[in-house]
């Protein structure tokens, strides 16, 4: 701004400004596109401090507007906002008791309308985009809750519905037609997932209140069983027993581990008397494996005689007795049991299987077979042997060495047959 001034007039002194001046009444006037306007008095001071007073106030006002330029400039107001704030400063440039350039600062106010046009018109792009992008996600939420609903993932699915109606209630609102449609989907689909879902859990609460009545009634059973001495049907009852309360299923929870740890201590109870009772016949029949050791010690030594041409009479009538004395000795301990038994049975079917070929050798049946047959061969080839000379005198030489190859096959099975008469003697 220029400095002040004062010059001389018939009216008087006058100081001026390039924006105002001081008429000598002490009245403010300010230069404005219409011609002067008074702004206000200062008769307390001089004319300079007038000037000085009502420039402050315009330099306070060119803040504001400056202020308000970067706020719009910036975006952090909202259209709307920024509009109003204009018109409000407007007004107070256009009423104010200032003294300096009021027309500047209207046309900077003015040039501010535009770019709050513009921004309004980013703005509403940019909400049609967020509308756009925010059907695009309520759909997709409203496909994933439809497929959950669908779904038996009882836990997991009520924990995701959640989150989706959280992710739902976070969105903006769309179009009022699309956004209704697409929440009475939404809520649709949390709807019937609840209710199957509670109709899920109804019947489990029902299936485990009859897992209940069933396992209480097996528990009586066990621990009614549990004190029998019986010990290979009690044993088995136990494995029916545990059979039908797999198959019973889960009871509610504190309940089911109550009537387990019961059924569990009943079995327990059982098995450890029949433990304790088959360790003490074990001691008791340690002495029985001893004898039977020794017999086996007798009964093995027998197999080379049997495998060789030795007296197979007396080797059988020596383990019939063993095996006599095998039976009386008793029972034996049931970890030894498997393997002593198995020794006896391997010398027992050598036995056998020496006598069967014994007897294969001297079957009647087969030495009678195998003479019939020596017969039958014989008098073939004497029958083959007349024809052959009857041939050879008639010179049919093709005949010749069919009935000689006849002969020559006839001999080979003779020489086998009288070789298995022979084994059967």
């Amino acid at each position: 701004m220029s400095s002040d001034k004062t010059v001389n007039s018939s009216e008087g002194a006058v100081t001026s400004h390039e924006w105002g001046r001081v008429d000598d009444d002490g009245t403010v006037f300010v230069r404005t596109a219409d011609g002067e306007r008074a702004v206000g008095q200062y008769p307390v001071g001089t004319p300079e401090e007038a000037l000085h007073f009502f420039t402050e106030r315009f330099a306070a006002l060119a803040f504001e507007v400056e202020l308000l330029e970067q706020r719009i400039r910036s975006g952090v107001m909202s259209p709307e906002e920024a509009t109003e704030s204009v018109r409000t400063v407007s007004a107070q440039v256009a009423e104010a008791n200032a003294v300096g350039d009021l027309v500047s600062l209207t046309g900077r106010l003015e040039a501010l309308r535009p770019l709050i046009a513009s921004q309004r018109e980013a703005r509403k792009a940019e909400k049609a985009q967020r509308v756009v992008e925010a059907k695009s996600a309520k759909e997709k939420l409203v496909e994933e809750a439809e497929k959950l609903a669908t779904g038996n993932d009882w836990r997991a699915g009520a924990n995701r519905l959640r989150v989706l109606l959280d992710e739902w209630k976070a969105l903006p609102r769309i179009d009022r037609a699309s956004d209704d449609e697409l929440w009475k989907r939404f809520s649709a689909a949390r709807t019937s997932y609840t209710r199957r879902r509670k109709a899920h859990f109804a019947e489990q609460n029902e299936k485990r209140e009859g897992a209940r009545v069933v396992k209480e009634r097996l528990v009586k059973e066990a621990e009614a069983l549990a004190q029998s001495t019986e010990w290979g049907p009690t044993s088995g009852k136990y494995r029916d027993l545990m059979s039908l309360w797999k198959a019973a299923g889960p009871a509610p929870k504190d309940i089911d581990d109550e009537l387990w740890t019961r059924f569990r201590a009943a079995q327990d109870t059982f098995f450890g008397a029949r433990d304790a009772a088959n360790s003490a016949l074990d001691a008791e029949f340690a002495a029985n494996a001893e004898v039977k050791e020794a017999l086996l010690i007798e009964a093995e030594a027998l197999l080379p005689a049997l495998d060789s041409s030795g007296d197979f009479e007396a080797a059988k009538k020596a383990f019939r007795d063993i095996a006599d004395k095998w039976d009386a000795a008793g029972k034996v301990p049931r970890d030894r049991m498997k393997e002593l038994e198995g020794r006896m049975r391997a010398v027992e079917q050598k036995v056998r299987s020496v006598e069967e070929a014994r007897w294969s050798a001297s079957d009647p049946e087969k030495s009678a077979r195998a003479d019939d047959m020596i017969s039958k061969l014989e008098a073939a080839i004497a029958k083959a042997e007349a024809g052959l000379e009857s041939a050879k005198a008639a010179g049919n030489d093709k005949l010749v060495a069919e009935l000689e190859a006849d002969l020559s096959s006839r001999r080979s099975f003779l020489d086998m047959a009288k070789q298995a008469s022979a084994d059967f003697s």
